[in-house]
């Protein structure tokens, strides 16, 4: 019984990956020509109309169609000096967009490691309870295969064993909607060195090393054995 429930649980984590990665919305180019003001500035990186617009509380909080704010533009834009100056004006960096998305976790889904150092050096939570799953920016990138976003995350404090949802940790994630591969399995030996727990099963009691064992994903069965998996 547990082997089928294993094998259900594999299926729904292969449509899963195509249905979360495109959960975050970017603006669209349709959008971006309709912005003005701080959205505008924030896209283009333009640091001068930032620092001219960013005085007032009410532009730096505006929200776009889908509830963006000018920080959340600046970060699906990758322009980190964009950030840094929001940031440093006052923006709200726990603010989530519509699909409850905060600047940090676009950050991590992007695997863009240059913004998200300036957001968690601006003062950003790594420990935000984001998404429609419930989840943080660390299972996201664990999910992702982000391994540097991943340690960049752990070491500004991100919750190790936050359950989501879908009642997966991080770990759990690294292996179900991972490939298996180089970058998945040094999510994972990330995960494992900081502390993650390796017990922590998913709604069906199968354990992470039940799920990589499942998988065919021997590389991760012997790191989750060396941590004392079982």
């Amino acid at each position: 019984m547990k082997i089928r429930a294993i094998t259900l649980l594999l299926a729904l984590a292969s449509a899963l990956t195509a249905v979360t990665s495109l959960a975050q919305v970017p603006p669209t180019v349709a959008e971006v020509a309709t912005y003005r003001g701080l959205h505008a500035a924030a896209h283009r990186g333009d640091l001068a109309a930032i620092q001219r617009m960013a005085a007032s509380k009410t532009a730096l909080e505006a929200r776009d169609g889908a509830g963006r704010t000018p920080l959340h533009v600046a970060t699906f834009a990758r322009q980190h000096k964009a950030v840094q100056a929001l940031l440093q004006a006052g923006a709200n960096h726990a603010a989530l967009e519509r699909g409850r998305y905060d600047a940090v976790t676009i950050a991590a889904v992007a695997d863009d490691e240059e913004t998200l150092r300036v957001l968690l050096a601006g003062g950003a939570s790594a420990k935000l309870t984001t998404s429609r799953y419930d989840g943080t920016a660390l299972i996201a990138a664990a999910h992702l295969g982000h391994d540097g976003v991943v340690r960049q995350l752990i070491e500004a404090g991100a919750p190790l064993d936050h359950v989501n949802n879908l009642h997966w940790t991080a770990v759990i994630e690294a292996i179900v909607l991972g490939d298996g591969g180089a970058r998945h399995q040094a999510t994972l030996k990330a995960l494992l060195d900081a502390g993650a727990n390796t017990q922590l099963a998913d709604r069906n009691g199968a354990t992470p090393l039940q799920l990589a064992r499942a998988r065919g994903y021997a590389n991760m069965v012997k790191m989750l054995q060396a941590a004392g998996a079982r």
